[in-house]
C-alpha cells in the first residue's frame, strides 16, 4: 500500500454520534443524510467523513463509538436530527487510498498494525478517520473511493 504523509487541514464538521452496535451504523448515517438533504449540504461541496473511536471487531457492541460527519463552513444550529458541531483537528497524518467496498476496509488494519509499528511514527491522540470521497446511491461499490487518515505526531 502506498502510504503518504500529509498535512490535513482542521475541518469543522456537522456530526451524528453513533453509539452502539456497528451493525446499526446505517441508522445513524440515514439520519445524517436526511439532515444533509433538508439543509442543503450536497456531497459535491461538503465532504463526508467517518471518525472511528473504536475497533468494531474488538469492542463490545454496546461500547462501540463512531461519528459520521459532513464538512461545513460555519457551526450549525441545534436541530431535531441530533446533529452536532465537531472539529477534525488539523495536523500530520498517514494517508492511504482504498478503492472498492467500504465493508471491512483492509487498509485500516494495515495502517494501524503493520505500517505504524514499522514507521517510527507515533499517534497524535485523535482516532483513525475516513474521508468517503464519493458518496451517494449512484456510486457503484467497486468504484467507491475512501481515503484513510491516521493522525501522527
Amino acid at each position: 500500500m502506498n502510504v503518504e504523509i500529509v498535512d490535513f487541514p482542521e475541518t469543522l464538521v456537522a456530526a451524528v454520534e453513533h453509539r452502539g452496535s456497528p451493525n446499526l451504523e446505517h441508522e445513524s448515517v440515514r439520519r445524517l443524510i436526511a439532515w444533509r438533504i433538508e439543509h442543503g449540504y450536497p456531497p459535491e461541496r461538503h465532504r463526508t467523513y467517518g471518525v472511528h473511536y473504536d475497533d468494531p471487531f474488538t469492542t463490545p457492541p454496546n461500547a462501540y463509538r463512531a461519528d459520521f460527519c459532513i464538512s461545513v463552513e460555519q457551526e450549525i444550529a441545534q436541530n431535531s436530527f441530533g446533529i452536532v458541531n465537531k472539529v477534525i483537528p488539523g495536523g500530520r497524518c498517514a494517508k492511504v487510498r482504498h478503492v472498492g467496498s467500504r465493508e471491512n476496509i483492509p487498509a485500516a488494519r494495515y495502517l494501524c498494525e503493520i505500517w505504524l509499528p514499522a514507521s517510527g511514527e507515533s499517534l497524535r491522540g485523535f482516532p483513525l478517520f475516513f474521508h468517503y470521497v464519493n458518496v451517494g446511491s449512484n456510486v457503484n461499490e467497486a468504484e467507491m473511493v475512501t481515503d484513510l487518515y491516521l493522525p501522527i505526531r
